[in-house]
């Protein structure tokens, strides 16, 4: 259990300094992940598919190698900003539910109820589906019957503008996704230390494999004509059509629109490093290891992600990573390095780094839900913990919801709606640990976040203007992505249970 020292009063000026401090145990939950383990959690749950693919769309909105590369190194700067701030309100919070737990104690249970509402209802399950649907596409590289081509039951449900009818289908991937996510819940349920010693393996051998594409692109593939003539007009600005194949420059509103639209996928591929935050419960020595997880985790994505792309520039022309088929640009840097067994290894590699995404989210997303259910917003049985000490009803029940989203055939429209609404409690958050500094001056607090003021301050600044930019060019998803956070407002006072 946690247990909280109140703060001085006024009339009280002899009591000693407010400390926050944590028990062995929170609840049930037995401390089994170390360091390690948690660093493993942040990377696989970062490392999805998106480095594989996301490329190609920001190479498309922006235009030159020099943009790609720098939309690649924002993004890393300001989610290492974000994470080693979040390494004070881990160390003052050590408990289960993580981000949730520091929006409730720097506002109010409303808000930390919106981002659990959010995480619930799009965020993790939403990632989690799409992520299910990556793995069996990918598998279907090795074994066709899994494509998504293979349409399994459909029914026509209208006609559409030009008078053709209209389908809801269910195909072979969506199945293969639900049964991935089933397995991985399955895992998750039996006990903590099954999938950390998952987390863990995946992880290690996705890093080892990413890195090992990285070091043969350079010393196999890469080509001084490509790489010069990539980096010719390294910064030009010019976005592509694939409607019509060819190249317009932009600026002004264009530009910025069209970075917003690129820095999405980066950012989305470079998110769900605050999970570890949601497991620190059983995290051993959380006042250190979840804020030097979250550092060392960011800080080894990040390299991978540079390094991927600066070998995508050397190995491939500018033209071909703009029109990769299905944008899959890890794909054909393959085939360069490797020839025709490319495929066959990329296809291997994502469903390894799809596979212990998966696991890192699947784990992480059921201790927000276990810890919202004890504070009364969401369901009671959430609350507890089945005899492996993890939260096994928590846990079926966001599988159950991401599956029927892989059903639904509209995750990666989800996906859109996601980017803002991350970025929005992220800026909450860090903002979060100015209120907190006011709000409890004499708190224990073994880590300070490093930069404080400045650096927390400028991911605010970042990430304001990238909302902005977001809400006025693309509205017509980012909006919905705003409204869907909303709902949750009528949500939370018709559902809450009486204290």
């Amino acid at each position: 259990m946690i247990r909280v020292l109140s703060h001085k009063g006024p009339d009280e000026p002899t009591k000693p300094k407010h400390k926050m401090k944590e028990e062995i145990q929170d609840g049930s939950f037995k401390r089994e992940l170390g360091l390690l383990d948690g660093t493993m959690l942040v990377v696989g749950s970062m490392i999805g598919s998106g480095i594989f693919i996301v490329s190609a769309d920001i190479t498309r909105q922006v235009g030159s190698a020099g943009w790609l590369i720098l939309i690649w190194v924002l993004t890393a700067l300001i989610t290492i900003i974000a994470a080693v701030s979040y390494g004070e309100l881990s160390a003052m919070f050590p408990k289960a539910g993580g981000q949730y737990v520091y929006l409730k104690e720097a506002y109010n249970k409303l808000i930390a109820f919106l981002y659990g509402w959010s995480l619930f209802a799009v965020i993790q399950t939403g990632t989690i589906a799409a992520v299910g649907v990556a793995f069996s596409k990918f598998a279907a590289y090795l074994f066709e019957p899994f494509s998504e081509n293979n349409i399994l039951w459909q029914i026509q449900t209208g006609i559409g503008d030009k008078g053709l009818p209209q389908y809801y289908s269910i195909s072979a991937a969506q199945l293969v996704s639900i049964v991935t996510i089933v397995l991985l819940t399955y895992v998750n349920s039996r006990g903590v230390k099954d999938s950390k010693i998952l987390q863990t393996v995946l992880t290690i051998i996705k890093i080892l494999s990413l890195f090992g594409l990285i070091v043969f692109g350079f010393t196999l593939a890469a080509k001084a004509e490509v790489w010069n003539a990539n980096w010719a007009n390294a910064f030009e600005t010019r976005s592509f059509s694939l409607e019509t194949m060819t190249w317009t420059p932009i600026s002004g509103s264009l530009l910025l629109s069209g970075i917003a639209a690129a820095m999405v996928g980066s950012i989305f591929s470079a998110d769900a490093w605050a999970g570890v935050t949601f497991i620190a419960g059983e995290i051993k020595n959380p006042q250190r290891n979840v804020g030097l997880s979250l550092f060392l985790g960011t800080l080894i994505v990040s390299i991978i992600y540079v390094l991927a792309n600066l070998m995508y520039v050397a190995v491939l022309p500018l033209d071909v990573i703009t029109t990769a088929k299905s944008d899959r640009v890890a794909v054909v840097a393959a085939q360069y390095i490797f020839g025709q067994a490319g495929t066959i290894i990329i296809a291997v590699m994502i469903m390894i780094s799809t596979f212990a995404c998966n696991n890192g989210l699947i784990m992480a997303g059921a201790r927000v839900y276990y810890t919202m259910a004890t504070d009364g917003l969401f369901f009671k049985k959430a609350a507890k913990l089945n005899r492996f000490d993890v939260p096994g009803w928590a846990l079926w029940v966001q599988g159950l919801w991401a599956s029927a989203l892989c059903l639904t055939g509209r995750y990666g429209a989800l996906l859109d709606f996601v980017v803002i609404i991350v970025l929005i409690f992220y800026i909450l958050t860090i903002y979060g640990i100015f209120i907190l500094r006011r709000k409890m001056p004499d708190a224990e607090r073994p880590y300070r976040a490093f930069g404080y003021p400045v650096l927390p301050f400028l991911y605010i600044v970042v990430a304001s203007a990238l909302c902005i930019a977001l809400l006025i060019y693309k509205t017509d998803t980012c909006g919905w992505g705003v409204l869907i956070m909303l709902i949750g407002i009528p949500v939370y006072y018709m559902t809450r249970q009486k204290e």
